[in-house]
């Protein structure tokens, strides 16, 4: 797992939490994706389960149940299970949570506390959300929820009343280059510093711009934001940076990087192109909370994000609607 120093504020909490007389059983791990949230609530899920006398599996935990994105059919399950890269469904299905709820009819395995992980919690389906409910409502006992979201106010507000809230903060842009520089020490400074400026604190940000060479991307981001696109030609070029099919991981990837393209444009932004911004930049945070739920075709949803970027510009074209 990668150190997070940033972590430190959460693991206090965490542990005074656990020293208290009456552990919180329901924890809500919110902040930007890419902050470490999974490799925290993996290690405190460990250390909630362990108890003193009896032994410890070193690999997988029977009394740790992880819920998140399935294969997306037979092929890709496949794909998986050789280890290979898989297309995942777009939520996490109503049925895997009751799955879970069933395991939680029987006793845990190895001692008298058990811990359910669901990562992305926001992307659950709301019947899901909904059946959720109901273990946070009357949670068995030693059973403890911890809810990884990078978007805390699209959970129900009843599933959010009922945990507890534990916010993981942004990394320091020099945190994140040094951790950059030891995992790829051949990267280019100029192609790192890229990612960095467009992480917006974020290393799983950095580490995907990289990893999916999104340069080409961001450069064409960055000019619809700042020079408009009265002729659709731009947006043509980011379609075609894009890709004709790319997964859901790259959608997503290209959703943030233009959240943070906007964001870092607000710096030097007169009054009134701020607004335009700001205006543009809600937009797609909204889009990006229903881009896993609603079947988007990829082609119209660079086409809106290319409308929006060119909109923050002052272009006369409005976007779709």
């Amino acid at each position: 797992m990668t150190d997070w120093p940033t972590h430190e504020a959460a693991w206090r909490e965490w542990r005074e939490a656990m020293r208290g007389s009456r552990m919180h059983h329901g924890w809500i791990l919110a902040g930007k994706a890419g902050l470490g949230k999974h490799d925290f609530a993996l290690a405190a899920a460990r250390e909630l389960v362990a108890e003193e006398g009896i032994p410890q599996p070193s690999g997988t935990h029977p009394d740790i149940l992880i819920l998140t994105h399935l294969p997306k059919d037979d092929k890709e399950e496949k794909k998986r299970d050789e280890g290979k890269p898989f297309e995942v469904k777009r939520n996490i299905a109503v049925a895997q949570i009751r799955a879970m709820q069933q395991r939680l009819t029987t006793r845990p395995t190895i001692g008298s506390r058990r811990v359910v992980i669901i990562d992305p919690a926001d992307d659950m389906e709301r019947s899901a959300s909904n059946a959720l409910l109901k273990s946070l409502e009357e949670p068995p006992v030693g059973t403890f929820f911890l809810l990884v979201t990078h978007r805390p106010a699209g959970l129900l507000p009843t599933i959010r009343s009922r945990c507890r809230m534990l916010r993981f903060p942004e990394l320091p842009d020099a945190q994140i280059a040094r951790q950059l520089d030891a995992e790829m020490p051949g990267l280019a400074m100029a192609e790192r510093d890229a990612a960095i400026a467009l992480a917006g604190g974020s290393l799983g940000a950095a580490r995907s711009f990289l990893k999916m060479e999104l340069g080409g991307v961001a450069r064409l981001m960055q000019r619809l934001a700042h020079e408009g696109d009265p002729g659709f030609a731009l947006q043509a070029s980011l379609a075609d940076a894009v890709g004709a099919r790319p997964d859901r991981e790259r959608m997503r990837a290209v959703l943030d990087l233009g959240r943070t393209t906007l964001a870092a444009s607000l710096h030097d932004a007169s009054p009134e192109r701020r607004l335009a911004l700001i205006d543009a930049h809600q937009a797609l945070v909204e889009l990006a909370a229903q881009a896993p739920t609603y079947n988007f075709d990829p082609g119209l949803l660079v086409g809106e994000i290319a409308s929006l970027l060119a909109r923050a510009a002052g272009a006369s074209e409005p976007a779709h609607g």
